[in-house]
């Protein structure tokens, strides 16, 4: 079962009071973005955050291990509840994004040479 996009089109608006939030989609799941930082995955309909000692604190006894598929690192698992109450999600992804670091510089794309073709006389 893949994510539905109404599924994150909710989360977005829970989320709008935060700037610089976004999802994107990969292999048919989504990335939710703070500041250029991927802080959880959505997969299956079902909110998965990056753990950090800021956001374990913040969910405290609520708190859920879980993997988003088979193989992942451990994630937080955020409760349809947690999900409805937009301010409390909002804290829970700003100190996420702020734990995190800064995602790495992406490199440069190498210019492509151009060929040459040369055109041997017939």
């Amino acid at each position: 079962m893949t994510t539905s996009q109404d599924t994150i089109d909710y989360l977005l608006d829970q989320l709008s009071s935060l700037p610089n939030v976004r999802a994107r989609k990969m292999f048919g799941e989504y990335a939710l973005y703070c500041d250029e930082k991927v802080v959880a995955l959505v997969c299956d309909n079902q909110l998965f955050v990056k753990i950090t000692p800021p956001g374990k604190d913040l969910v405290g006894q609520r708190y859920v291990e879980g993997e988003a598929y088979p193989g992942a690192k451990p994630s937080m698992v955020v409760d349809a509840e947690e999900i409805d109450d937009g301010e409390r999600l909002c804290e829970l992804i700003r100190i996420t994004a702020a734990a995190l670091p800064a995602p790495k510089p992406k490199r440069p794309k190498k210019k492509r040479s151009q060929s040459v073709r040369i055109r041997h006389p017939k």
